[in-house]
């Protein structure tokens, strides 16, 4: 059995960033395997609707400094706010300057005052997918002539849910999908990208399953995501940003892990 990840998404509302400094510290060195950001531009809950709150991409680059060994991304990046190739670059640039620990995070977009207030077509859910599909062979070109390369693997992870076309997406560009809770969701989700799988010829195997769990009551349920295809568990957090749930989300894995290796080494004997 694949080693469970751990990850956290830090969300850069209603905070100050010497305080998102501090958590990305705490949590690199608490053993999280990632640590996200997000894509907006605006508070999305939890007080004013005009509060603080910070860009993504900017952020990731301090965090790439102030961090040693957890993967960095956001979670995920709209198509809309950046064409392609600038995407790519940004991501590259990031990911030299964190050496090589970078994850490229890219999904349709759907909040509708940072588009209308950054000015930015929000159109529809189709109009939307479209261009996602469109940026995607994009990214990937510009990727590959880009000088220097990228210094890490830099994957690229689609987030979405969608069955017809983000999944579809999913298996035909990705190298990790992130979908959501609660875990009979995500159990439904994976089998259909298995099944875009198999329609495009890719093997399910390489393609790396991941899930921001929707809330504590999920970190009860951790065995049931693991059973379900999860590999990749993250957990959001809020300002002031209390890192106990994810101290205890890693503890629920280690556990999970240590009895994997122990129910392994019982079959070999």
């Amino acid at each position: 059995m694949t080693r469970l990840k751990v990850g956290v998404q830090l969300e850069p509302q209603h905070c100050s960033v010497p305080e998102l400094r501090e958590a990305w510290r705490a949590a690199d060195s608490l053993g999280v395997d990632s640590i996200f950001t997000w894509d907006h531009f605006f508070p999305l809950w939890g007080g004013d609707v005009n509060g603080a709150h910070f860009e993504g991409w900017t952020l990731l680059a301090v965090a790439a400094c102030d961090t040693q060994r957890a993967s960095l991304g956001v979670l995920v990046s709209s198509t809309s706010y950046r064409n392609p190739d600038l995407l790519a670059d940004i991501a590259r640039t990031t990911d030299h300057i964190s050496g090589g620990r970078v994850i490229l995070g890219i999904g349709a977009g759907w909040n509708e005052r940072d588009y209308e207030e950054y000015g930015f077509e929000f159109g529809t859910v189709a109009s939307r997918l479209r261009a996602l599909e469109e940026a995607l062979p994009r990214l990937k070109a510009r990727l590959a002539v880009l000088n220097p390369p990228p210094m890490g693997p830099l994957p690229i992870l689609i987030g979405g849910e969608g069955e017809r076309v983000t999944l579809r997406l999913v298996a035909e560009h990705a190298d990790v999908w992130s979908g959501f809770g609660p875990v009979a969701s995500f159990t439904r989700k994976n089998r259909v990208l298995d099944e875009w799988c198999a329609r495009v010829d890719r093997d399910p195997a390489t393609v790396e399953r991941s899930v921001l769990l929707r809330d504590r009551d999920d970190l009860d349920r951790i065995p049931e995501y693991a059973a379900a295809g999860a590999q990749h568990l993250i957990y959001p957090v809020a300002a002031p940003f209390d890192l106990a749930p994810v101290a205890r989300l890693l503890d629920a894995v280690r556990s999970i892990d240590g009895a994997s290796t122990r129910l392994d080494q019982t079959h070999r004997r």
